[in-house]
């Protein structure tokens, strides 16, 4: 998982690519899998209402090619409300989109990104900005701790990530909720002692 100062770096780094840094944004502050995002077609995102719908994945296979198929479990299959800078992103790239895919290729964009070629351009970014060497998966796994963190139930989290069940969910990110907790009993604490001074 990026701290915050890595993601701060790596946020820098993504801006200022022309062609990378929405796909990157877009990335962080949703969790897809790396075949989740490649997917994604125009008719999967709602500008109206901010929500973007996960239908299907790019699976990378052998020789090159790149097969669309469905989602990694059937809970995969799930409803997003983006936040409004992500949102936002989406809205200004449909006005110029010249292909279905909300991110085509850069070369051919008849074709969607290759789940390899975003992989690659990842490793480029982090090695260029003094980065660690983490994994596209890590980018999901930062995706997960922030929303924990930042206060969302963990049922929420769960569908947000197309998980099959919350369990599942606190399984992975156990150690995040042993951090919420003890917070929960701070502003507990907090509670009850202003509650004696009222």
């Amino acid at each position: 998982v990026l701290t915050d100062r890595e993601l701060d770096t790596f946020l820098d780094a993504v801006r200022e690519d022309k062609i990378w840094g929405d796909f990157f944004y877009v990335e962080l502050t949703t969790g897809l899998r790396r075949g989740e995002i490649c997917g994604l077609m125009w008719q999967d995102f709602d500008a109206r209402n901010g929500v973007l719908q996960v239908r299907r994945t790019l699976h990378s296979r052998k020789l090159g090619v790149d097969m669309l198929g469905k989602t990694k479990t059937r809970s995969g299959e799930r409803t997003i409300v983006l936040p409004r800078s992500t949102a936002e992103i989406l809205r200004r790239r449909k006005e110029t989109a010249i292909t279905q895919w909300i991110f085509p290729d850069p070369v051919r964009p008849e074709l969607p990104l290759s789940p390899n070629c975003a992989y690659t351009h990842m490793k480029a970014i982090l090695h260029k900005a003094g980065l660690p060497d983490i994994r596209f998966h890590d980018l999901r796994h930062t995706f997960a701790v922030l929303s924990l963190q930042n206060g969302d139930d963990v049922k929420t989290v769960q569908e947000n990530l197309g998980h099959a069940t919350a369990a599942f969910t606190l399984d992975v990110y156990g150690h995040v909720s042993e951090r919420m907790k003890e917070d929960s009993a701070a502003r507990m604490q907090g509670y009850f002692e202003n509650l004696k001074k009222a």
